[in-house]
């Protein structure tokens, strides 16, 4: 190899555990030297604006628009994202490489054991619309205030009282070795993708693209595929309120989602089981939330 492969990441604590974990992954199934791989720090708009919802500033794209960049300028060979931050709507010219097995879908509440033992009037700290609308659904009095930031930033927000409780998900606490902090809700859906990290080349690099396809686990993609692809046919946005989770269910996928009113007062739910190769699956249960939703609802989403 004439020179590394440059891995272009986020400089969080949880996107460079991430990184390395897809540069350690590389190495070993293709027995790389350590410095077959150089990772690449690159800060994006995401990063330098905290006191923003992101539908104010831009959205998904803050979190991938200067890595896009740096690939398709070849500063980078391949960049490394968490996939609930990746917009549905990619370049053509950038390729989804590969999904290492996803984590833990679930989310962690911390500050309270479950939302209806939460106090009365609670403060819930988050930046998610999704997040947001959830605890609204379960918790009407429930005053929702902007969280942004790294794990430990929106953290250190809770000790400090800011508010009394906050959610976060399972798999960037256990990557950042805090499985210990809070309490699985196993009753909410995820954000589409959590928990998935995915792995990005340009699309006409085969030599790369070949290489990351020895990491690829297969179940994984395919459950996130069927996650966004949804999201897609939705046309849901940084600003619509939707969860879905796909799991494998006796050789199909089984997709679940649900979307909602930013104030949790609406709310459709669905859920479809259908084979591998049956890509308009996703498709016709968005066709069916939306359907379903009153128009207030279905105006959330552009389908």
């Amino acid at each position: 190899m004439a020179r590394p492969l440059r891995l272009g990441t986020r400089g969080s604590p949880l996107a460079l555990w991430q990184a390395n974990m897809v540069a350690d992954a590389l190495r070993a199934v293709h027995g790389l030297a350590r410095g077959a791989i150089e990772i690449v720090t690159i800060k994006t708009t995401g990063d330098k604006v905290q006191d923003r919802a992101l539908a104010e500033i831009g959205g998904k794209a803050l979190w991938t628009k200067e890595l896009d960049r740096a690939l398709l300028v070849h500063e980078i060979d391949f960049a490394v994202h968490s996939m609930k931050d990746v917009e549905t709507i990619r370049p053509p010219e950038i390729a989804i490489a590969a999904m290492p097995p996803r984590a833990d879908t679930r989310d962690r509440l911390i500050g309270a054991e479950s939302l209806a033992a939460l106090p009365p009037n609670p403060r819930v700290g988050t930046s998610s619309p999704r997040r947001a609308a959830q605890v609204r659904r379960a918790r009407p009095d429930a005053e929702i205030l902007l969280f942004r930031g790294n794990v430990d930033t929106r953290l250190r927000k809770l000790a400090e009282g800011e508010a009394d409780a906050t959610l976060l998900a399972a798999a960037g606490l256990e990557r950042l070795g805090r499985d210990d902090v809070g309490t699985p809700l196993g009753d909410l859906l995820p954000a589409p993708a959590q928990g998935a990290v995915g792995v990005e080349a340009r699309a006409d690099d085969a030599g790369t693209l070949g290489l990351l396809a020895a990491i690829d686990h297969k179940q994984t993609s395919l459950c996130v595929h069927a996650e966004r692809a949804l999201l897609a046919a939705l046309g849901a946005d940084c600003r619509s309120p939707v969860a879905a989770l796909a799991q494998l269910q006796l050789g199909q996928i089984h997709l679940r989602a649900e979307i909602l009113s930013e104030d949790g007062s609406q709310y459709e739910a669905g859920e479809i089981v259908f084979p591998f190769h049956d890509t308009e699956a996703p498709q016709a249960l968005a066709a069916i939330l939306l359907d379903r939703a009153p128009p207030a609802l279905r105006a959330l989403f552009a389908a």
